[in-house]
């Protein structure tokens, strides 16, 4: 298993934040390893949403499902998982001024089968990418 966790802030006040974040086909946006996202249901985001998420990694491409678990003012869990890997998703928001948000990203990546062998190998790409999204992540959401 693998968890990583970053700490940045967005110029959003926290509602925005959290309703952005929470729409997780938004991920094309602020993820650079997301290729694309797609919601695979309708109407109001909300726990139970769905989206299919096709992701590169290691220059391989991945499709994971995604489902949001928990929608709360200030918190965002989503459970992405494929035959390889569940990977989970946990977004909390604390206000910082009236514009200002700190979201505090922390993903754990948990292998299955014989993708488990590789966990230790894949630790440092996985610090880069979660690098790559609290680089990006502060630039989107000044938009």
């Amino acid at each position: 298993m693998i968890h990583v966790v970053r700490t940045m802030l967005v110029s959003r006040t926290m509602r925005d934040a959290a309703a952005y974040f929470a729409d997780f086909a938004h991920a094309e946006e602020w993820d650079p390893a997301t290729v694309s996202c797609v919601r695979l249901d309708q109407g109001p985001v909300g726990p139970g949403s769905r989206w299919r998420n096709v992701s590169r990694f290691r220059g391989r491409t991945s499709e994971l499902s995604y489902r949001l678990d928990v929608r709360e003012v200030d918190r965002l869990v989503f459970t992405g998982e494929n035959g390889s890997v569940l990977v989970t998703d946990d977004l909390r928001f604390t206000p910082v001024s009236a514009d200002s948000t700190r979201l505090t990203y922390s993903a754990t990546f948990g292998f299955k089968g014989i993708a488990r062998l590789a966990a230790p190998f894949l630790r440092k790409e996985v610090d880069r990418l979660a690098g790559d999204i609290a680089d990006a992540l502060p630039r989107v959401t000044a938009r």
